[in-house]
This record gives structure tokens, C-alpha cells and sequence, in this order.
């Protein structure tokens, strides 16, 4: 499936990437619950590569798993003189790597789990150790602002309480996080906007909107194997 928004437009995706939680929320949630200190960390649907320095600064080994050659290519320059990090063409469907090699993996916004996503979850069954951890980070459209723009662009997707059901009846635990997005200038809030919603909607967010700085809710999903 195409991404909606980075697969076209990924140098926009990276002022969001800047953008979401200055404050550090999510990463402290997720060492909260596992250290990846020495272990090897799977970030599947990598994209262009934007969390793989960040976890190899500590992580023994880092693989990143990209579906879209363009993206996997921007991967590999960014990481190329990192000599824990490799980056791989692959699906969620079909990692290319061996059975039970992953202590952890991280996926964000790159899989839209959920009903319909059983593939990629049993993906996950087969490369995480016994003992290992993954991640799964999704929008909480249920709260925030965000949350509400969130609801009035995407009115099709499953409502939270179906979505909630899907994974606690799989084993998943919800972490509710309260974060922000923040940026530099107008210019990259209202580009990020119009590569996140469909035109009409985001140009009802622009217009309603005033400012660089939003609260975003989102839920942090986490298994152990």
C-alpha cells in the first residue's frame, strides 16, 4: 500500500519528523518499557532513515525495513557512515530478515496496523526473540486537536474503540502519550498539514489554526514476546 504522505513528498515529511515531540515524550515512554541498550532494533518502515542514528547511538545494531526504493536510497546516504546501521528494501508482510534476530522493533505511522494488518503482525511473530519488545505508535484520534482534524479528514478509518479492541485481544497494551508538534516557521506547519489531510480538510485546519504549535495524542502499542 502507498504511503499518503512521505512516499511523495519526503523532504516535507522530514520538517514533520522535526516537528513531532521536542519534548521527548515518546522515547521516554518506550525506554520506560524496554532498553534497547546493546540490542538489535528493527524500525520497520523506516522511510527516509530519520530514527535509525537516533537509536543506533545506543542499540548494538539497528536495521531499518523500507518498501519504497526511493526512500530506502535517502535511508542509506543518511546512515552510510554509520557502521551499526544497515537499511533494507521490504515490506511489513515479508521482513527480509531470519527468525527470532530482533530485540526490538519500532514502528511509527509507517504500517497502518489495525484490522486488516494480521500479515505484518505475524511478521513480527516470527522476527522478535523470545523476550523482545515491539512498538507500535498510531494516532489517538479519540483526543487532542490533532485528534479532532484527525477525525473530519479520515471519517472512513475504524473508531477507536474497534481499534482498541483489535489489539487488546492480541496481547497489545496501550500507552496513551500527550505530545506536540512544533515548528519553525508557518510555512512548514501549513506544508506538513496539506501532505497529512486531504485538501479540503487541510485547508480547514490552516484556516481555523493560527500559530506553529499543536497538541497531539497518540498511542503508544507495546507487546512482549
Amino acid at each position: 500500500m502507498k504511503s499518503p504522505n512521505i512516499w511523495d513528498n519526503p523532504a516535507t515529511y522530514e520538517l514533520e519528523n522535526r516537528a513531532v515531540d521536542p519534548d521527548g515524550h515518546l522515547a521516554a515512554a518506550m525506554r520506560a518499557q524496554c532498553d534497547w541498550t546493546g540490542r538489535h532494533v528493527l524500525d520497520l518502515g523506516c522511510g527516509t532513515g530519520f530514527h535509525l542514528p537516533i537509536f543506533a547511538r545506543s542499540a548494538g545494531a539497528v536495521t531499518g525495513v523500507e518498501p519504497h526504493p526511493d526512500l530506502v536510497s535517502i535511508a542509506r546516504r543518511r546512515t552510510h557512515r554509520v557502521a551499526n546501521v544497515q537499511v533494507l528494501q521490504g515490506t511489513a508482510q515479508a521482513i527480509p530478515l531470519p527468525d527470532r534476530c530482533v530485540d526490538l522493533v519500532h514502528v511509527r505511522w509507517a504500517y497502518f496496523f489495525g484490522p486488516g494488518c494480521e500479515p505484518g503482525l505475524a511478521e513480527l511473530d516470527r522476527v522478535v526473540r523470545r523476550g523482545g519488545t515491539a512498538f507500535v505508535i498510531d494516532n489517538d484520534p479519540s483526543r487532542s486537536t490533532f485528534g479532532r482534524w484527525f477525525r473530519r479528514g479520515y471519517p472512513h478509518l475504524p473508531p477507536p474503540d474497534v481499534v482498541e479492541r483489535f489489539w487488546s485481544m492480541r496481547g497489545w497494551t496501550r500507552t496513551p502519550i500527550d505530545m506536540r508538534w512544533v515548528f519553525e516557521e508557518r510555512a512548514d506547519f501549513e506544508a506538513v498539514v496539506r501532505i497529512e489531510f486531504p485538501p479540503e480538510a487541510a485547508q480547514a485546519v490552516i484556516d481555523e489554526h493560527d500559530g506553529v504549535e499543536v497538541d497531539y495524542a497518540v498511542n503508544l502499542w507495546s507487546r512482549r514476546f
